[in-house]
């Protein structure tokens, strides 16, 4: 990889995998089938359709142990590793995920579309908001003062909304579709969710090939959906770049979705080389199919000056990190890039307590392939990167770049998504706080990369002051990314499987960056535009997400899946109490 070469997501090497790719007459037959079976999936009655949720929520609830176990061997982590993250990111965003869909079709059922949990809103401009969780009294308490609305496109009414949900099941007079999904490498959950999205959303079967970074783990995926295969719903086959083209071409394949790079998405619509380049160029693609994305992203965290304590500099510093360390830095959402106003005089005693923790967090198997040369190729651009940790041949050092320049648009920083263990930093100039938050999302929208989520950090002071409330609801409002956070990193909303996933409205197959469409979306909405979340700027315990924390979300993540599986009030007390032991 070289820096001139690459904008956006890495252009990843191929791997080598233990799974035996499967053969054209077997990948053959897997499409004849879905074909055989697209119609009687839309004539499946949601009576039905609930059966196979339950059955789908009690077998991914039996494996889930053996699931996080296989993922953490899959990464080169020590059997003692605290795999919170392989558990949230895991089964637990899976199980939520089909609790979600089976929560929205039994409102289907009884009401003709999913019912919205929370307040439903239009603001001055007319944009209607939904507020979509919790939408449980339990998710108050697993999650509390934890809140997330969706934000429709401009256009839609309130009185419309109900018919803008659940399209596939106002008419179920459509032919069926056999969708390929490409599944991506880092979670096993991601192709997972996917697979339900189509299914369950769109009302496609679905074939799926898991990307080879994580092919071993399929087979799970077949156990936790065996509902699905018996039924001749769901494929899996196996392969690389060959066998994922010879799909993308094939006549029974109807539809496309990837979750990955967008040097992937280039490829298979325009190809590659010279032709694909020229192709692009000219907006020529060679397939002409129904293609949706989620991509990457130089995903921001543009941080709101204040009256930060030390204690409040701590958390935060705390919060920013385990933005990186989750997953290695392996995630499409990974925070590379923290904004600062310059100005702030507490601006280095935040570097300086990140700095503290990033020294202290272990180092992880850099599993992902070109990880190593990424992180070079970020290291020479910048040689005053600060490494932390002694990492052995198979890891890397987390890194962080402080004081990029914000003039130098073309910064690798700024253009390219780094997908290791790296973000960087650079601060803003402004006179006024209002000023300097105006300047961060405009920067954060017209130079970074993408637009698949961006997170806010705002202290409560802060918010007294009339301006600086009214400058940060205008960059709610103004940051184009499909999920913005607030005081709480957007990937949460992943885990959480309930709003829509994916990249701000907009994007064109020449110009993708972080991808057409969603996916999660469990209240079946057709239009929407963005999530918000917010949250508490400090909470005591920490979110057990936290890197700190990682012990204590050992423990409670796998109560919690198994309180998805089978929700009772007889659980809270053991999770609840796990959770404040930690």
């Amino acid at each position: 990889m070289t820096i001139d070469t690459v904008l956006g997501s890495p252009r990843f090497p191929a791997v080598s995998t233990g799974v035996l790719s499967s053969t054209r007459d077997a990948m053959d037959a897997a499409v004849q089938t879905l074909q055989s079976r697209k119609d009687a999936w839309v004539g499946t009655p949601v009576s039905e359709r609930l059966k196979l949720l339950d059955r789908m929520m009690k077998d991914s609830a039996a494996i889930a142990c053996r699931w996080v176990d296989m993922s953490r061997q899959a990464k080169g982590m020590p059997e003692n590793a605290a795999t919170a993250d392989e558990w949230s990111v895991g089964p637990y965003a899976v199980l939520r995920n089909l609790h979600g869909l089976r929560r929205s079709l039994d409102d289907i059922n009884r009401h003709g579309h999913p019912i919205i949990p929370g307040p439903i809103v239009t603001r001055p401009d007319g944009q209607v908001i939904a507020g979509v969780f919790p939408q449980t009294v339990y998710d108050g308490i697993f999650l509390n003062g934890v809140t997330a609305e969706v934000w429709m496109q401009p256009g839609v009414t309130a009185t419309e909304l109900p018919t803008t949900q659940a399209l596939a099941y106002q008419d179920k007079h459509h032919k069926g579709k056999v969708a390929l999904v490409l599944g991506a490498g880092n979670y096993l959950a991601i192709p997972a969710m996917d697979i339900l999205y189509k299914l369950f959303v769109e009302d496609h079967v679905v074939l799926l090939k898991p990307n080879p970074v994580n092919a071993q783990l399929g087979s799970l995926v077949e156990e936790c959906f065996r509902a699905l295969v018996e039924q001749g719903f769901l494929r899996i086959v196996y392969g690389g770049a060959a066998e994922g083209a010879y799909l993308c071409n094939h006549a029974g394949v109807d539809e496309i979705h990837i979750t990955g790079s967008d040097k992937s998405f280039d490829a298979i619509v325009f190809g590659t080389g010279p032709e694909g380049a020229r192709r692009k160029i000219e907006r020529n693609p060679l397939l002409n199919k129904r293609i949706t994305a989620e991509l990457g992203n130089v995903t921001p965290a543009i941080v709101v000056p204040g009256p930060w304590s030390a204690s409040d500099l701590a958390f935060q510093a705390e919060h920013i990190v385990s933005m990186l360390t989750e997953n290695a830095g392996f995630n499409c959402v990974t925070t590379r890039m923290i904004l600062q106003h310059a100005s702030w005089t507490q601006r280095d005693q935040l570097l300086q307590e990140m700095r503290r923790r990033l020294s202290r967090v272990p180092l992880r198997t850099a599993y992902y392939p070109g990880a190593h040369e990424r992180h070079r190729a970020f290291i020479s651009a910048h040689p005053q990167a600060e490494l932390y940790g002694k990492p052995t041949d198979e890891q890397l050092p987390w890194t962080l770049i402080p004081g990029v320049d914000p003039e130098n648009k073309d910064d690798v920083c700024f253009t390219t998504e780094a997908f290791c263990s790296l973000f960087a930093e650079t601060p803003i100039e402004a006179k006024t706080v209002p000023e300097y938050i105006e300047r961060a999302v405009e920067f954060a929208n017209e130079h970074l990369w993408g637009t698949l989520a961006a997170t806010l950090i705002v202290h409560p002071s802060s918010l007294k002051d009339h301006a600086v409330a009214a400058a940060v609801e205008r960059a709610i409002s103004s940051l184009r990314y499909g999920t913005v956070g607030v005081n709480y990193w957007a990937a949460a909303s992943y885990s959480m499987a309930v709003a829509p996933w994916g990249a701000f409205p907009g994007h064109t197959i020449d110009n993708i960056q972080s991808g057409i469409d969603v996916v999660h979306n469990t209240f079946m909405f057709s239009r929407p535009q963005k999530t918000v979340l917010r949250a508490p700027f400090r909470t005591k315990p920490a979110p057990i997400w936290f890197e700190t924390r990682a012990k204590a979300g050992w423990k409670v993540f796998p109560k919690l899946v198994q309180f998805e599986a089978s929700p009772s009030v007889w659980k809270v007390p053991a999770i609840v109490w796990a959770a404040l032991r930690g």
